[in-house]
């Protein structure tokens, strides 16, 4: 089966990034765009991003996740520890994030390292969430192969009947990572392909050394 997409084609017009007017600091600017995305151009889960991971097995590998924090010092999810995408980055903590807003035309691609939150900060947002979703994040061995979704649905039955009226602890193979930021690069679709593209990189001195890039 083959589908011809060679005629998929946008002209991208609705913003443009310049070098001279750009903050020094990749978290303000990308604050400002989250931000201006979230209430302008909203289509759901503004914070919704790609983290990549090299593999155990030595391939790379891309999934969607939510970004549940950022600050100066980087960028939080939450996920199972023994996931595979924990057991990636627990074997090679260099990830990659990216964002990508289409209604806005725009793009955030980071590189960093990985590295687990400490346990009080993980317990504070595992309280904070639904009591489902709680439930949800002991019954599931993320990434392990299950007999059916049955299965699921009875552990979480079998659960919900075990902690009727009680605390639900975090799984101790449960919790945050934050990404800490090297480089960032902001993407702005402009017209006839020649989109914007700023590098933020940081350097030894940890300070941010900002670049235009070709399209």
């Amino acid at each position: 089966m083959e589908k011809d997409l060679s005629n998929y084609r946008q002209s991208y017009e609705k913003g443009e990034l310049l070098k001279e007017n750009v903050s020094d600091n990749p978290i303000e600017l990308f604050r400002d765009w989250f931000l201006e995305v979230d209430e302008h151009f909203n289509q759901g889960e503004t914070n919704a991003m790609t983290v990549s991971t090299i593999g155990i097995d030595g391939y790379p590998k891309s999934r969607v996740v939510l970004l549940k924090k950022y600050n100066e010092e980087g960028f939080i999810f939450y996920t199972n520890y023994h996931s595979e995408k924990g057991k990636a980055i627990s074997n090679n903590p260099n990830v990659s994030l990216s964002f990508f807003w289409p209604a806005a035309e725009r793009q955030v691609i980071i590189k960093g390292k990985a590295e687990k939150i400490a346990e009080n900060l993980s317990d504070g947002y595992f309280e904070s969430r639904p009591r489902g979703s709680r439930l949800g994040a002991i019954v599931s061995n993320q990434s392990e192969v299950i007999e059916s979704r049955e299965v699921l649905e009875q552990k979480l039955k079998d659960l919900e009947v075990q902690f009727q009226g009680k605390e639900i602890p975090r799984p101790k193979n449960w919790g945050g990572f934050i990404v800490k930021p090297v480089e960032i690069e902001f993407w702005q679709g402009r017209p006839n392909r020649l989109h914007d593209r700023i590098r933020y990189k940081l350097g030894n001195n940890f300070d941010w050394s900002i670049d235009r890039l070709a399209p």
